[in-house]
């Protein structure tokens, strides 16, 4: 059965070894940098639990799981799995970018198309099993350091740099070395480990595929400094207070993986099979889509109720503005639906949504999101700049009353005006807001990356012929 969020907050208390700011965490669930982000993950968790939310379903094995782990089998599936996708992301307002349906998606992606993974197929279905009938958390990280990105891992200045096979032993193996950007890493359950960038002959190494719980003996985080700590109210920060995930850097110091743990070994094409030849990274892929769908909408909705709070939305060039945002928004939700709709079949049944559409709208993410920031910072203007230091001064006797009088708009109080710039704020301004304008820049890796996606994907047989139609319809002139 799916579980609560108490039974996920009681899942955290393992033990893991965690240092920010030169301390170890004793408790991630109350700790200033991760108590609300651990919150609301919760309540994420309660959401899925609540018969009324619809998000469970039966499996093939006859039990009942959250359906982020569903392996879509029709269109009528994928559509089932955006909306409790889409549940989720309301929560969080789109801001929580490593929320357990991603690597979720992932995981039912592997299972689906078991070939790729040799003589660790059980190790994949059996472990997937378990992430999915236990409601596991799963992360993962799948990129090295930026140590020397010129050269491949077996080329590096010292052997373990990106985490690597040290050791093989009867029982597991031993893997040393360290991997970048373990996002929601301290507040899930396990992680799974691999490597996303190509691999080349001689890295056979580090072309490996495991999960390792987040409690294992010598297994350290160093997250990020958190945008959270300091934020004494939501009222003043609530985006940084409720959803930041926190960024880690994963450090596997002898770092012991049971063979049934294990997906890939030494084997460079499965390592880059896992994630292309398999659903997994469509599957995973479709799940952020609809997560930024979310997100965006929920920026369209600030900077239109900023606009109609000050009266400017009756202005061409406002609207214009607007139009904007409401045409970049329709863009991601219609390809993520074109996606969905035009869903094609791979030989094991699998669903999986459309790559054409999936990764067209996915090479356009950075500059999507960072247009609807720049819209938003027109139409918003220099309001957040005048904003009371915290909630106090509306609060305290002798400020409360030059708040009241002078940070209002027409028909709209103080508070009501604060709390919506405030907001405002912590989308365009904040650390917060930094990490997040980053975040969605380098989601898929670097912008060359991404479209490489999109070229390989689009299908250019079409266009082609089309031209070539047209070319054989008319010849040279004779003389």
């Amino acid at each position: 059965m799916v579980r609560n969020g108490k039974q996920y907050l009681e899942s955290l208390k393992d033990d893991r070894c965690i240092y920010i700011h030169g301390e170890r965490v004793k408790d991630v669930t109350t700790h200033p940098a991760f108590a609300g982000i651990v919150q609301s993950y919760a309540k994420l968790y309660d959401m899925a639990a609540d018969p009324a939310n619809e998000m469970t379903y039966t499996t093939e094995d006859g039990t009942v799981a959250n359906k982020v782990f569903m392996i879509p089998r029709s269109r009528d599936d994928l559509a089932q799995r955006r909306r409790a996708i889409q549940r989720w992301a309301e929560a969080t307002c789109g801001f929580a970018g490593r929320t357990p349906d991603h690597v979720a998606s992932f995981l039912a992606g592997f299972s689906g198309y078991p070939e790729v993974f040799g003589e660790y197929e059980e190790n994949v279905h059996n472990y997937y099993k378990k992430a999915r009938d236990e409601d596991l958390f799963v992360t993962y990280v799948i990129i090295p350091p930026q140590v020397d990105r010129s050269k491949a891992a077996y080329e590096q200045e010292e052997k373990y740099l990106p985490v690597g096979v040290l050791e093989e032993r009867k029982d597991g193996i031993v893997v040393r070395g360290s991997q970048m950007l373990g996002t929601s890493a301290a507040v899930s359950n396990y992680l799974f480990v691999s490597c996303i960038t190509p691999l080349k002959p001689g890295d056979e190494d580090y072309a490996v595929s495991f999960v390792v719980p987040l409690n294992a003996p010598g297994l350290k985080l160093y997250p990020r400094p958190s945008y959270a700590m300091g934020k004494e109210s939501v009222f003043d920060y609530p985006l940084s207070t409720q959803f930041d995930e926190s960024d880690s850097l994963m450090v596997f110091d002898d770092v012991f993986v049971p063979w049934e743990h294990v997906f890939v070994y030494r084997n460079i094409e499965a390592t880059r099979d896992q994630f292309h030849k398999t659903p997994a990274h469509v599957l995973g892929n479709n799940q952020a889509q609809i997560r930024l769908c979310t997100k965006i909408k929920f920026l369209i909705g600030i900077a239109r109720k900023i606009t109609a709070m000050g009266g400017t939305d009756k202005f061409p060039q406002v609207q214009e503005r607007l139009g904007e945002l409401a045409s970049l928004a329709a863009t991601v939700e219609g390809m993520l639906l074109a996606s969905e709709y035009e869903c094609i079949f791979d030989k094991y049944g699998n669903a999986r949504p459309a790559p054409r559409y999936l990764y067209g709208i996915v090479g356009m993410q950075d500059q999507v999101y960072a247009g609807v920031i720049k819209i938003l910072r027109e139409l918003v203007g220099g309001g957040v700049l005048q904003l009371p230091s915290s909630y106090h001064e509306m609060v305290n006797e002798e400020t409360k009353d030059d708040i009241r009088q002078y940070i209002r708009a027409t028909g709209v109080d103080s508070e009501t005006k604060i709390k919506l710039f405030r907001l405002a704020w912590d989308v365009i301004g904040s650390e917060f807001a930094g990490r997040h304008q980053q975040y969605e820049m380098f989601y898929n890796g670097a912008p060359f990356v991404v479209r490489g996606h999109a070229f390989r994907n689009y299908g250019y047989h079409e266009p082609l012929e089309l031209l070539e139609r047209f070319l054989n319809s008319y010849e040279l002139p004779k003389a």
